[in-house]
C-alpha cells in the first residue's frame, strides 16, 4: 500500500493517532484524492469519522472539494443525515448551497432521504430552498414527489 492508501485506511479504521501522525509528516495528504475522487475530508465524513474530519479541517482541508460525481463532504453528510458533521462543516465555512453534477444541493439531498433534523439545520443556517436540481425540482418538489408530508411545511 502506498502512503495515500494507508492514510485513507487510517481514516476508515478511525485510527486517529495514525491520521495525525501522517498529516504531521506529510501535510500534502490533506487534500489528496483516492481512486474514486474522494478527498480525505469527504472520506472521513462518509465513514462518520468526526475526529478525523476535525483534524483535517484544522489542517486546512478544502471544505468544498468535490468527488468524481461532484459531491462535497456536506452534500454527503446531508443525504446520510449526520447532523453533527453537517454542523461541523457549516461552522467551518462549507458552502451550504453547493451543487453536484446533477445540480443537487445539500438541502435537496436531505429532503430526498427525509432527514428532517438536517433540513432544519440547513434552513436555520440560510440554505436557499428555491434552488432547483438539473431536473428543475426544488427540495419542496422532491418532498411532494415522495409524499414526505412532514417536510412540506418546512420547505414552503
Amino acid at each position: 500500500m502506498n502512503t495515500i492508501e494507508l492514510f485513507f485506511e487510517a481514516i476508515r479504521n478511525k485510527n486517529q493517532v495514525a491520521v495525525v501522525s501522517m498529516l504531521t509528516h506529510n501535510p500534502e495528504l490533506v487534500n489528496t484524492k483516492d481512486g474514486r475522487g474522494f478527498t480525505p475530508l469527504i472520506f472521513a465524513t462518509y465513514f462518520d469519522n468526526e475526529a478525523a474530519a476535525k483534524t483535517l479541517i484544522e489542517h486546512h482541508a478544502e471544505l468544498d472539494a468535490k468527488d468524481s460525481t461532484g459531491n462535497t463532504a456536506l452534500i454527503g453528510v446531508c443525504f446520510k443525515g449526520n447532523e453533527k458533521l453537517a454542523t461541523l462543516l457549516i461552522d467551518n465555512g462549507a458552502n451550504i448551497n453547493a451543487t453536484n453534477t446533477m445540480g443537487t444541493t445539500p438541502l435537496i439531498f436531505a429532503t430526498m432521504y427525509n432527514k428532517e433534523a438536517v433540513i432544519k439545520l440547513l434552513l436555520d443556517r440560510g440554505a436557499d430552498k428555491s434552488l432547483k436540481d438539473n431536473e428543475g425540482k426544488s427540495a419542496y418538489d422532491h418532498a411532494l414527489d415522495k409524499q414526505f408530508k412532514n417536510l412540506l411545511e418546512l420547505l414552503k
